[in-house]
């Protein structure tokens, strides 16, 4: 133990002078070489560290300070998490039979990040062959390098089938943010999969944003953000697809076709039919999502009333009752064939929106609904635009409202529409982007409809 203490004054010394030949230097090359002496000495000093661990253990040290092992002792004397702690504590055992590994790493030659890959398949046969490779490799090279040749050997199995044990997915709801948060393990394959499928929804959704004009589109959205849509798109998907097969299933059987899923929603009447007010003062009601966010989802789907005492104890419930028929919705696909937003041709993922809230009294009926797809669905409800119907036009034609008032074009948005006549065009047809007086709206517009 004595010759380890006096060693570590030495490095102690060289570390010192190191760093004082460092503040003398000004040039770059000699700050270059500064840092390259002090990381080889860095690696010198971690081998010491790893022998002082081993004879540490081996003494069974950690029994003086109350620990159940060296790992959890390390964990507290040296703050280490408890992966880090292993870690150690297995390449400090392991150097004991490696010694070409641990004259290279007693050298500065290896650091402790290639030496960690190296223990986990070298041996006394193999280790100057790795020394070798390691030398000319960068860190991860050398991790990928050592992970690819446990893959060769029985005990990848085994290490396989664990990581497919421990797949898991975990959720967590944030009333505060009004998000959710989905944590997903799955195998290095899987997981490669399910990222190549992510990736492809969000390049599609990107491409579908990027046809707007940039005066009119929203602000861009992040590719996180686009990741989490083409999540979503992948559900509802798949939902589809189920919905599809279980109805065709349920006409084969004579049976009545059920919902899929069911997504329940606590919402006061009064919240319903009040619609959102401005502030929560002198407000009794409650509702579990944000009141507009719920007058959407009851747009088009199925209501359950339940009766609930004071207490908030259930009282009567009763049927479950279909706002909108398969009558109605075949009537609604003949006329609007899709998303009856101008410009969009979407006709997938497309609900029937009540233009007058059945909530305030209005029908369900053909001339009282249009379908949306969801994302201008969303933008009708919580997003501030408005359906109106024109009084000089064709008797029951309608048109849409931005939140600033600006009639959406029926054929989609050209160029004069979002020019004011002030802005100056370049002798190249070039549009001032400073002088463009147009307000910020919040919708993605898809191709535009040839009339």
């Amino acid at each position: 133990m004595s010759t380890a203490v006096q060693s570590n004054s030495q490095l102690n010394s060289q570390h010192q002078a190191i760093l004082a030949n460092y503040k003398q230097n000004s040039e770059i090359e000699e700050l270059d070489a500064a840092i390259g002496r002090l990381s080889r000495h860095l690696n010198t000093c971690n081998y010491q560290l790893m022998t002082l661990i081993r004879e540490f253990d081996e003494r069974c040290g950690w029994l003086k300070w109350g620990c159940t092992d060296a790992v959890a002792w390390l964990r507290w004397r040296c703050d280490l998490s408890a992966n880090a702690a292993r870690d150690k504590l297995r390449v400090a055992h392991a150097l004991k039979k490696l010694p070409v590994i641990s004259r290279a790493f007693e050298s500065g030659g290896l650091s402790y990040s290639k030496v960690r890959s190296l223990t986990r398949i070298a041996n006394q046969d193999n280790e100057q062959e790795l020394v070798d490779i390691a030398s000319k490799l960068s860190a991860a090279n050398v991790e990928s390098h050592c992970r690819q040749r446990v893959n060769t050997t029985k005990a990848s199995t085994l290490e396989a089938n664990k990581s497919h044990e421990n797949r898991s997915l975990r959720l967590w709801r944030d009333d505060k943010t009004g998000l959710m948060n989905f944590s997903i393990e799955l195998t290095l394959e899987e997981g490669a999969l399910f990222e190549q499928a992510i990736e492809k929804a969000a390049v599609q959704l990107s491409s579908e944003c990027a046809s707007a004009p940039d005066k009119l589109r929203r602000k861009q959205d992040s590719w996180h953000a686009l990741q989490a849509d083409a999540a979503m798109l992948m559900v509802r998907e798949y939902m589809q697809g189920a919905a599809l097969a279980q109805t065709a299933k349920d006409v084969r059987n004579n049976k009545s076709s059920a919902d899929l899923y069911q997504v329940v929603v606590h919402v006061d009447e009064a919240a319903l039919v009040n619609g959102a007010s401005d502030t929560a003062d002198g407000s009794t009601s409650e509702s579990e999502l944000p009141i507009d966010t719920v007058r959407r989802l009851c747009c088009d789907g199925s209501i359950v009333p339940i009766i609930e005492s004071a207490k908030g104890e259930p009282l009567n419930v009763g049927r479950k009752v279909r706002t909108i028929t398969t009558a109605i919705r075949r009537a609604l696909w003949s006329r609007d064939k899709g998303c009856a937003f101008p410009g969009c041709t979407h006709t997938r993922y497309v609900d029937a929106h009540h233009i007058k809230h059945w909530a305030d009294g209005g029908e369900t009926s053909v001339s009282n609904l249009i379908l949306l797809c969801s994302q201008h669905h969303r933008l009708v409800h919580e997003g501030g635009y408005s359906i109106e119907t024109g009084s000089t036009n064709t008797q029951g034609a309608r048109f849409f409202k931005r939140p600033d008032g600006r009639v959406v074009p029926q054929n989609g948005y050209r160029v004069d529409d979002w020019m004011d006549e002030n802005v100056d065009v370049g002798p190249c047809g070039a549009v001032d982007s400073e002088q463009v007086a147009c307000s910020e709206t919040h919708v993605s517009f898809g191709q535009t409809r040839v009339p």
